[in-house]
């Protein structure tokens, strides 16, 4: 499974976190990705790969780099606590255990924030049934796990 990710950096401190799982890495998905996760004439720090070359074309300021410490971490961490707390996970629900995990980061200065907000996404969403999310349910399809900005 590919995994993008994108990330604020405010001054040197790294402030919230977006991961979505992706079906390759052409330069049309990851521009795609790019619009939805940052705000337009921003500077996108990347490093070099080649699909990354039309940032430029779409409004961004695009700074190529071999360090991307930050986002590096990010990758380490959620690497180990897939490893470590889940044991791995399946491709169906690898954006359900991305969403769980920048959650938290992202409130991880404002924890009482943090439960608020999952009280008031409890009492809006409706929960996956059992063949929903395992596809067993007959003539539909099996259910997609939300990348809703407000649960990661």
């Amino acid at each position: 499974m590919i995994v993008a990710g994108a990330m604020d950096i405010r001054g040197k401190y790294a402030n919230r976190v977006r991961l979505k799982v992706i079906p390759d890495v052409t330069g049309k998905t990851l521009t795609d990705f790019i619009q939805l996760n940052v705000e337009g004439g921003s500077t996108v720090k990347t490093d070099e790969w080649v699909s990354y070359s039309k940032l430029e074309t779409v409004g961004y300021r695009h700074i190529v780099t071999p360090q991307l410490i930050h986002i590096h971490r990010v990758f380490s961490n959620l690497k180990m606590w897939i490893i470590g707390t889940h044991h791995g996970v399946s491709p169906q629900h690898l954006q359900a255990y991305l969403n769980e995990f920048c959650f938290p980061f992202n409130r991880r200065k404002t924890p009482m924030a943090a439960f608020q907000t999952v009280l008031g996404l409890v009492k809006e969403r409706l929960e996956p049934t059992y063949k929903g999310l395992y596809g067993v349910a007959k003539g539909r399809k099996a259910w997609v796990h939300p990348t809703n900005p407000v649960l990661s």
